[in-house]
């Protein structure tokens, strides 16, 4: 991956659009209108929670990728302070793909059986390639959530995340809180930052 260019929006404007965010079903809801964002530093990420059992070692591989890339640009993508776009080369066609919107994970508390847990909405690969290298993420922080998300936090919390090199046929992601229904309760981030849920 070339990296042509990059530049960064703020802390507010990523929070302003982040705020934004609607849920496919509910009417289309604003699920965090009445919730609190924040931004968090120096986040250690064995205290997230995961909801998903996998993680492709091709994701994993390319953010660790990105980090040396832009740790040469003075740029940490774990420590981020907003949301970094940028524009890569398009290796059929040479020609600029972008922009690339990164951010920093988004962590919701979530109201379980066991109590108030922080976990992972947006941004599992990021939190587990920080994890495996050792080092602290910056997350956006959101308190008072009224609906909880899609999947239920694993029972085993990282110990029940694997590593794929291709996620397999009928493999089960997450567990559903209503499987007839879970895009219902899914955030949808691309309408507030276009291409960032997009599968790469």
């Amino acid at each position: 991956m070339k990296i042509l260019r990059s530049e960064m929006l703020t802390e507010h404007e990523l929070l302003r659009r982040i705020k934004k965010t609607r849920l496919r079903g509910h009417g289309q809801a604003y699920i965090y209108a009445n919730s609190t964002l924040e931004l968090q530093e120096n986040i250690d990420p064995n205290t997230l929670v995961p909801a998903q059992r996998y993680v492709l070692e091709s994701n994993c591989h390319t953010i660790e990728m990105l980090h040396k890339e832009f740790l040469q640009h003075d740029i940490n993508i774990f420590a981020l302070k907003g949301c970094l776009m940028f524009w890569v080369e398009n290796p059929d066609t040479g020609e600029e793909d972008g922009p690339i919107p990164l951010i920093p994970p988004v962590i919701e508390t979530s109201i379980e059986a066991n109590g108030k847990i922080n976990l992972i909405n947006d941004g599992m690969h990021r939190v587990y390639t920080a994890k495996k290298l050792g080092l602290p993420i910056n997350i956006i922080f959101i308190d008072k959530v009224p609906l909880p998300y899609y999947a239920y936090p694993l029972d085993k919390g990282w110990n029940d995340v694997i590593e794929l090199k291709e996620l397999r046929e009928n493999f089960l992601k997450k567990e559903y809180r209503d499987k007839e229904n879970y895009k219902d309760l899914f955030r949808n981030f691309n309408e507030v930052l276009p291409g960032i849920q997009k599968q790469r």
